[in-house]
């Protein structure tokens, strides 16, 4: 930022060395000007706000960190901590800034160019379809299948994210609002009609808005409410994803047509259907409440039907089909004589504006029917879905006799959206704790006064059942019990719900899911569940669903309670052995992942994990949980949600595939022996460390586990007591976020190379990485996890504590996955096989290391407990700051 071409793009002058080097060389010429571009307008701002004294500090720890991260001695690396070390608290404030928003600039760079990459590929007619596309899944699926089983499975597809509001985002909405707006700058300056002229005044737009994002404050002052929460998931909706999904139904409906281009009915189903637990999910978050649930619902009712109204108005406006060209059935004449009689004076007028355009009266009348629902205008509103459905038909209907191109165009279109969406956009998901149903039922049968958590519990239930009468059963009725462990946990459910509305006949329709968590519900499913198929609730809803059921997997407690290895394992385990168990019980079943962005909570690439599933575990249906950071990463833009939906839609069809379940048996089968050495060896190594006497309270020490509650990032609390006494006191995502910030990230691969160990043989674990593929995903995850760590910098938060036997465990178990990794993969380092991902990483390093410094300077000060009021005010902030910058660094939270 020294000069304009010098400042944080390091490609421009060869500042770096050895693979460093390399990983600048490879850079596209495309990202390598986006990157230096936005580095040199950032290097500008500072400049102007801060001096070149700023500026100047800013070039010479990012020469020191880059130079340390590139030699092999201490000497930059002791510099630059040196240099921190003597930087004023306020100075400090401003270096974390800088080096936060020059990580926002890449992320949104590096994102613009994956945009970019997959249009060049999408508009490449010569190019073969990738392998996790939807072309090549559907070409698979024929070779294999013949035409005839590849129609069936792609009409049983189905495909449910549903969204949290688990606290891992850690922008803020104004900051993210602000690289929205740059990336769209960025995005301009491709196209070749920018002018000598536009580009200078784009250049100066994109100053003025890289300007407001170093001006912006990156912290929240207070946390977000679960309104607030819901309201930043509208965006997602409003910006992506209702105008996307029908855009990936057509692209899948055009590779199942002879002809693409010659309209007809479609064959691809609307296979998404959108959850959410945001507004919903009261497990150990006191503020999600009834009313909270209830007003939830509204806000999403009101962002789909006002979606859904537009679309209407502006299709029924494109309806000028006069009569004699376009001649209306007898159905749509039927339904205009409906609709003259239900609004006498709104069809006239609509009638006087469309003189003999039968379609475009209809249509336009539909979205005033949408409005009236939206505005709960009960004299004009529809009842239900299954009613605009029915009148959006009848218009096809008599348009595919005439038109068929408007029929099966934007009709259609307007028809798929409505079948994923409804009224209710997302489907409530209520979550709560078994243990909390077990209280309110014991206050409830010993008919002492309700506790305000009792009287919550039971106002739940009606608040579902308000949400089932306003939008309709889809609208709210999965309820998730956390930490299922006997089917009495189910049963509790359905009986609350009778207390709460007074009779089984008042209750609303729930659809109780048990969750196991702990590796020991994973082992004690199967009882579990065979106890709940004894529940006359559950069998009733067996009888009016076709016998679907649903159950959930939680990896975040799973991880937490026996190490990543051994959770990884047991997942596996338990999805094939209640897969088994529901094809013994005539149950269609759709396992739900609850899987986390960071890899210590199931995350990893969502396409890979699905085809690494035992037989019979996905058949078709796959439904996770999106948390955090991880929704706008994959939702916020539509070319990028455009690619991942259909990259899961190709791996869930390409699953249940006899190739598929063969390889996946069959190396569960071959590699037994290995998983069994690893389950031992791994969980023995990570209860040495999580079960040794003092462990939390050192925990709490050498991270910032403490510091990271006091982000404003989310409404639900970072703990389930007043302190840290034990592990089961912490939430998930605390304990992976403190281990990432402190260039750890334990949760995501310790106990791994002392299970690698134990088997030793390096050829059979080499067979594995090439044949099996949950061993192969670990590994590729575990590489990627390890990549972002840092030795050097991990032992001075190691450090931070007085137990130098944990840090020893910690850093020897660290060396080990690292030499293990490397060897079972045949690479020279770490990611030397990712070329994109490694050139990320390694170009990242440097960066984050300035960060962490900071941090550490900050942690430091705190932990000694001497500063005055004032100084530890400022110690704060400036570690908060660090945060935010190492997770935007690192792009993961928890």
């Amino acid at each position: 930022m020294a000069e304009p071409t010098e400042n944080l793009d390091t490609a421009a002058n060869g500042i770096a060395t050895g693979s460093r080097t390399g990983a600048v060389s490879e850079m596209p010429d495309a990202l390598r000007h986006d990157v230096r571009l936005l580095g040199e307008l950032l290097g500008t701002v500072i400049a102007e706000s801060g001096g070149d004294d700023l500026l100047a500090d800013v070039e010479r720890l990012r020469e020191l960190t880059i130079r340390a991260y590139t030699e092999s001695g201490t000497e930059a690396f002791d510099e630059a901590v040196a240099f921190v070390e003597d930087l004023s608290l306020d100075r400090a404030e401003l270096l974390s800034r800088a080096f936060t928003c020059y990580f926002h600039l890449v992320n949104l760079a590096e994102e613009f160019h994956r945009i970019r990459v997959l249009r060049e590929r999408e508009g490449d007619a010569a190019s073969r379809p990738a392998e996790d596309s939807l072309a090549g899944a559907i070409a698979k699926l024929r070779a294999d299948l013949g035409e005839e089983e590849t129609r069936r499975r792609v009409a049983g597809l189905e495909f449910r994210p549903v969204l949290t509001a688990h606290p891992t985002e850690a922008r803020r909405r104004a900051v993210a609002a602000c690289i929205r707006r740059i990336s769209d700058l960025v995005g301009q300056r491709d196209d070749p009609r920018m002018t000598a002229r536009t580009l200078e005044e784009n250049r100066r737009e994109l100053l003025s808005e890289i300007d407001t994002l170093w001006r912006t404050s990156p912290l929240r002052l207070d946390k977000p409410t679960p309104l607030d929460e819901v309201r930043t998931a509208m965006g997602v909706f409003d910006e992506t994803l209702f105008t996307v999904l029908p855009k990936v139904y057509r692209a899948f409906d055009d590779l199942l047509a002879e002809d693409p281009a010659q309209p007809r009915p479609p064959v691809v189903p609307a296979f998404v259907r959108l959850g959410s637990w945001i507004g919903a999910d009261r497990d150990g978050n006191p503020n999600v409440t009834a009313s909270i649930t209830r007003a939830a619902a509204g806000i999403a009712s009101e962002h789909v039907l006002l979606g859904l109204e537009r679309a209407a108005v502006r299709i029924g406006r494109g309806l000028t089909l006069e009569a004699a060209t376009t001649p209306p059935s007898p159905e749509l004449e039927a339904l205009w004589a409906r609709q003259r009689r239900l609004a006498e004076d709104l069809t006239e007028d609509i009638a006087g504006r469309s003189p003999d355009e039968p379609y475009r009266r209809v249509m336009l009348t539909i979205a005033e029917r949408i409005g009236a629902t939206r505005r709960r205008d009960a004299d004009l509103a529809y009842r239900s879905v299954d009613e605009v459905l029915a009148d959006l038909r009848v218009v096809q209907g008599a348009l595919a006799a005439s038109d068929p191109r408007k029929a099966y165009g934007d009709v259609q279109s307007l028809i798929w959206q409505v079948e994923t969406f409804g009224f209710h956009l997302a489907e409530l998901e209520v979550r709560q704790h078994s243990a909390v149903h077990e209280k309110t039922l014991a206050q409830v049968d010993a008919g002492e006064p309700l506790s305000d958590m009792s009287e919550e519990v039971l106002e739940t239930f009606r608040a579902i059942a308000s949400v089932q009468r306003r939008y309709g059963v889809k609208g709210a009725r999965r309820y998730i019990v956390s930490f299922t462990t006997k089917a009495q946990d189910i049963a509790n459910v359905f009986r609350l719900a009778e207390v709460a509305l007074g009779s089984a006949d008042d209750a609303p329709v729930i659809d109780a899911i048990p969750l196991f968590e702990t590796f020991d519900d994973l082992q004690n499913s199967t009882t579990v569940l065979d106890g709940m198929l004894e529940l006359p609730q559950v069998q009733k809803r067996l009888a009016e669903t076709e016998r679907r059921l649903e159950v959930m997997l939680g990896y975040s407690d799973s991880s937490k309670d026996v190490g990543p290895v051994s959770a990884t394992l047991a997942l596996y385990d338990a999805q094939s052995r209640i897969s088994e168990w529901a094809e013994r019980n005539d149950i269609t079943l759709t396992l739900f992942h609850g899987r986390g962005g960071a890899l210590g909570r199931g995350g990893g690439p969502a396409n890979r994990a699905v085809l690494a599933q035992p037989p019979g575990s996905v058949d078709g249906r796959f439904k996770l949980t999106e948390q955090g950071e991880v929704i706008f990463a994959r939702y916020g833009d539509p070319v990028i949600a455009s690619r991942h939906i259909e990259q899961v839609a190709a791996a869930t069809l390409l699953q249940a595939t006899p190739a598929i379940s063969e390889r996946n048996s069959g190396a569960a089968h071959d590699f037994a022996d290995v998983a069994a050495a690893m389950d031992v060896a791994s969980r023995e190594r990570f209860y040495e460390l999580v079960r040794a006497e003092g462990f939390p309270q050192w925990f709490a020490t050498v991270t910032p586990q403490e510091e990271v509650g006091w982000l404003a990032i989310g409404s639900r609390p970072a703990r389930r007591g007043l302190s840290v006494e034990s592990l089961e006191d912490l939430r998930a995502i605390p304990w992976v976020f403190a281990w990432t910030q402190a260039r750890i990230n334990l949760t995501g691969w310790y106990g791994l190379g002392t299970a690698l160990a134990s088997v030793g043989d390096l050829d059979r674990l080499r067979d594995a990485y090439r044949r099996w593929p949950l061993f192969a995903t670990m590994i590729d995850n575990v590489e990627m996890s390890l990549a972002k760590t840092d030795t050097r910098i991990a032992k001075r938060y190691l450090a931070l504590g007085d137990r130098d036997d944990l840090a020893d465990l910690v850093l020897r178990e660290m060396k080990l996955t690292k030499d293990w990794i490397v060897k079972i993969t045949g690479q020279e380092r770490l990611l030397a096989g990712h070329r994109v991902l490694g050139r990320a990483v390694q170009l990242r390093s440097p960066y984050v290391d300035a960060l962490s410094l900071i941090q550490l300077r900050a942690l430091s000060a705190l932990r000694a407990g001497d500063a005055d009021d004032a100084t530890e005010t400022k110690l704060r902030r400036v570690l908060l700051l660090s945060v935010n910058g190492v997770a935007a660094g690192l792009q993961n939270t928890g």
